[in-house]
């Protein structure tokens, strides 16, 4: 009888792991973000696809009076219109997630093959909407500031200045501050520099820094171009005639707000395709319900696409 390897006093490791089952996650993507600004805007249902913004035609022109006259001498005035407001239309987001039947059927323990395909499909879609949001050249916030509501950093550096000077731009309730993350930290550092380091709040669960009050929203879609970013200040909402989000509601479908997922069939070669569908624009009501800070050094050099 052949004796037993003296070094050899337990079952090995390897050996062991056939009998075991490994606990296994979902797949993990590192380009998901929180998102933030989708979170904060206010969202306006689009039924016919198209928002237009109408406006007063000339402001200065209502007349009113605040004197002792007899009333029989009262101003009158009217309120004229502009003929045609600008018109946003919703902009399509759109991918087709093609998952072969074999796949699914033979490997959706635990996981669901077709649940994740499409899971992370939507996370995809969900971020390119945000940087549209931030950066069509359309709709996009960074390309529709108006001219008046542009400024420029005082020394290069984001500093409490350069804050301050975006808010007497949107003084009138502004909701939040919105930077490249970098930009952010680069805007602590030189708050700490000069002895006024911002509080935080906590909002989502999460930390901000503020100014002023306003929480500084990161967003790795607002792009930082050799070495150089932009900070936006917002108001939101219509009825503050502010920054709104656009979306289509009542999609065949619908997962979330403006999105939909539809199975489009299996093909001969037995692969079934679905369709994920993200309809969504944004407008910006009046001139000063934002305004930006440009080019913000933020300290080294990094080209975001």
């Amino acid at each position: 009888m052949a004796e037993l390897d003296q070094h050899q006093t337990a079952l090995g490791d390897v050996a062991a792991r056939t009998l075991a089952n490994a606990t296994k996650t979902v797949p993990m993507l590192s380009t998901i973000s929180p998102r933030w600004l989708v979170h904060l805007l206010n969202w306006v249902p689009v039924e016919a696809g198209i928002y237009r913004v109408n406006k007063a035609k000339d402001p200065n022109a209502i007349v009113v009076d605040c004197s002792n006259k007899d009333e029989r001498e009262l101003p009158a005035t009217f309120v004229d219109y502009e003929e045609w407001g600008r018109e946003y239309v919703l902009n399509a987001v759109n991918t087709v997630v093609d998952v072969h039947t074999r796949v699914s059927d033979l490997y959706s323990s635990p996981h669901n093959q077709i649940k994740e395909q499409l899971r992370l499909t939507i996370e995809t879609v969900k971020e390119r909407q945000e940087s549209e949001l931030i950066n069509n050249k359309e709709y996009g916030l960074l390309n529709n500031v108006a001219a008046s509501q542009r400024i420029q950093s005082r020394t290069g550096q984001p500093t409490p200045d350069d804050l301050d000077e975006l808010l007497t731009k949107v003084w009138k309730e502004p909701a939040f501050f919105l930077a490249h993350p970098r930009t952010i930290a680069a805007f602590g550092r030189e708050c700490t520099r000069r002895g006024v380091p911002p509080p935080t709040v906590s909002l989502f669960g999460s930390q901000f820094l503020t100014w002023r009050g306003l929480p500084l929203i990161p967003s790795d879609k607002v792009q930082i171009v050799d070495g150089k970013s932009s900070i936006l200040l917002l108001r939101v909402g219509e009825s503050r005639q502010g920054v709104v989000g656009l979306y289509q509601p009542n999609l065949p479908g619908q997962q979330t707000m403006g999105l939909s997922v539809r199975f489009m069939g299996i093909n001969h070669k037995a692969i079934a395709s679905y369709l994920v569908s993200l309809y969504c624009s944004l407008a910006i009501l009046t001139d000063d319900a934002i305004a930006v800070l440009e080019n913000v050094n933020v300290g080294h050099y990094y080209d975001y696409k």
